[in-house]
């Protein structure tokens, strides 16, 4: 598909999984990195089902991934968008954007209210994420102010400050 085109999206499905290995595995380039949704998916406290999403091809295969998993800002739950990945093959197609929408969606309708994610300042803020230190939300590692954004899904609760604390797997 090329760059203008819309990409179907949908939850993961167990026929899935063995997929979205190869996607990880291929976006990152380090072990770690791509057990990262494995050891996720097996943790009950930051699994949520149903919002792991994928972009498919005209063949109803993956070709890219978003995952939303359970952390907090201080108390509050939130979620953590952690990690997006696409096939090398179909980067700058699109198929990321419409995965990291499409759980964003998800998020929404299961009824979350903020999500924060640590990544590439020029990617997110299309999504409507802002620096999450304008509402004194930070982290126990440094990271550049620009990095560690936050967006909220439900205008009536605004996002709260405090620490975020991210699912063991992540190792922070």
């Amino acid at each position: 598909m090329s760059p203008s085109c819309s990409w179907n999206t949908r939850a993961e499905t167990g026929a899935d999984i063995p997929v979205i290995r190869e996607i990880v595995r291929a976006a990152f380039p380090t072990p770690e990195e791509a057990a990262l949704v494995d050891a996720l998916r097996a943790d009950p406290e930051a699994w949520i089902e149903g919002l792991s999403l994928v972009a498919v091809d005209d063949a109803d295969r993956p070709v890219g991934h978003a995952l939303l998993t359970r952390c907090r800002i201080g108390a509050a739950p939130a979620l953590c968008l952690a990690p997006v990945a696409v096939r090398p093959a179909h980067q700058n197609s699109g198929a990321g954007s419409a995965a990291v929408r499409a759980a964003l969606a998800a998020a929404e309708r299961l009824g979350e209210r903020h999500v924060v994610v640590l990544g590439h300042p020029e990617y997110y803020p299309r999504f409507g994420f802002g620096r999450a230190s304008a509402h004194g939300i930070g982290l126990t590692i440094d990271v550049p102010d620009e990095a560690l954004m936050a967006l909220t899904l439900d205008a009536a609760h605004p996002l709260r400050a405090g620490t975020v604390r991210y699912a063991a797997a992540f190792g922070i």
